[in-house]
């Protein structure tokens, strides 16, 4: 998984997700869950890469930025629950898409 239109398509597949864009900058482009309108994804391309950030549990942030040089704390967001993760092709898709779908369900929890 590499590609903007992979990760918005996988994030998709979980119900309540729909894609926004709420910034002046299209670079931009967030997966949302709709009961309460938090994102679990944001997707933007820095330094020819495409990055997501995604919601990490604090017990598993570490373990994600060791196992992988492209895991890094969370641009922009707090580095204590969020992780960006850089789509050069060094993370296994099941692990991407495993990471997104953590998000998911923490941000799915919050009221």
């Amino acid at each position: 998984m590499t590609t903007r239109d992979e990760v918005l398509t996988y994030g998709l597949t979980f119900p309540g997700a729909y894609i926004d864009a709420p910034f002046h900058d299209d670079n931009w482009v967030l997966l949302r869950y709709r009961p309460n309108k938090r994102a679990f994804a944001w997707t933007y391309e820095r330094g020819g890469f495409l990055w997501v950030n995604v919601k990490v549990d604090p017990e598993w942030r570490d373990f994600w930025r060791a196992a992988y040089p492209s895991v890094v704390p969370g641009y922009h967001q707090n580095k204590k629950y969020w992780n960006s993760l850089i789509l050069d092709g060094s993370i296994p898709e099941a692990d991407v898409k495993r990471m997104i779908a953590e998000s998911y369900d923490l941000i799915a929890k919050l009221p």
